[in-house]
């Protein structure tokens, strides 16, 4: 029996679909596949040649069955997604069980988790009154959050979906800005807008918002309000202040869901003022029901140079604090 360094040649047939998939545009997928495991592929119709070393043709195997049973469930996979595949079958993660669990599903649209980050996620939504998502853009902390709303909203667990987010742009003084209320906030809630246009059309979410069973306003209009039977997003939550973050988190009342998503990397308040989301992190971390999920670069669903970019940033910004930390001992030392 050939050991796993062995060099080997493996040879299999899979069904046309699969071939398709596999493929890609101009071989991509397959060229994706070859670089994720260090082994050569060869598709010739639907029949595939794997040469290489038994470990790396096993891992091959590994990503193919995934793809297979993808493309059965009318899911193939991008070329981008195959790093991602391979990535988490090497942790014993399915990129299957993961599409299998789905969070919406209408007529155009099915959401699913598609990373161990992203179902961490879902699972503390599910599981905890109020939930933060904290990460880098395109983690889908946002998307997701929307279509469980969604989700509660048509199975009537809930009453209302109420979206807010703090305009630090605009200082919070729409005023200055032209038009009704729905005109001012349309600028800072618009993803949260196109996403629930995605999942309940432009037709419901109208229909929902004339009946108030969807509600937007900025953060600014919370106060003083209590938020029963409500499935409440807070989007760009790095951007409230403490004493916002405070407020929010009060205005829950019975029967209701909070979820607050941020990116502490993207802070654009004032210089001087802590961000909310940071003292939030840092002030309920352990608390009974209050679930904090942390997004890393591996749950970017975007180019992966998105990924690349995050971990670049990471980077320089664990090298300026050692300099910092450096710097401050020097004074201390000379003090």
């Amino acid at each position: 029996m050939a050991g796993p360094g062995s060099a080997e040649r493996r040879e299999i047939d899979i069904t046309n679909e699969a071939a398709t998939a596999l493929a890609g545009s101009a071989d991509a997928t397959l060229r994706e596949l070859e670089r994720n495991v260090d082994a050569s592929i060869t598709l010739r119709g639907n029949h595939l040649i794997l040469e290489g070393t038994t470990e790396a043709i096993n891992a091959a195997m590994a990503v193919i069955d995934e793809v297979v049973a993808l493309t059965e469930r009318g899911a193939p996979p991008e070329p981008d997604s195959i790093e991602r595949i391979a990535g988490g079958l090497k942790r014993s993660e399915s990129a299957v069980a993961l599409h299998d669990d789905v969070i919406w599903k209408g007529r155009t649209m099915r959401v699913a988790p598609k990373t161990p980050g992203q179902r961490a996620y879902v699972n503390a939504i599910r599981h905890n009154t109020v939930t933060f998502g904290i990460g880098p853009a395109g983690t889908g902390k946002t998307f997701l959050a929307v279509a469980i709303a969604a989700a509660a909203l048509a199975e009537r667990r809930v009453q209302r979906i109420l979206l807010t987010r703090p305009a630090v742009e605009a200082g919070e003084r729409l005023g200055f800005l032209p038009g009704d209320l729905m005109a001012k906030v349309d600028p800072y809630l618009r993803p949260l807008f196109d996403a629930l246009h995605d999942m309940l059309g432009a037709e419901k979410v109208a229909a929902f918002l004339e009946k108030g069973q969807i509600e937007v306003a900025p953060l600014a209009f919370m106060r003083g309000r209590t938020l029963n039977d409500s499935f409440i997003i807070v989007d760009e939550a790095q951007n409230t202040t403490q004493e916002q973050m405070k407020m929010v988190l009060t205005r829950l009342g019975f029967g209701s869901t909070m979820v607050i998503t941020g990116d502490t990397t993207q802070v654009d308040l004032p210089r001087g003022t802590r961000s909310g989301l940071l003292s939030a992190q840092r002030i309920l971390e352990g608390v009974d029901d209050i679930g904090i999920v942390k997004f890393g670069s591996e749950d970017v669903i975007r180019h992966k140079l998105v990924r690349k970019i995050v971990d670049a940033y990471e980077a320089d910004d664990i090298e300026r604090e050692k300099a910092a930390a450096v710097r401050r001992a020097e004074r201390a030392a000379g003090d």
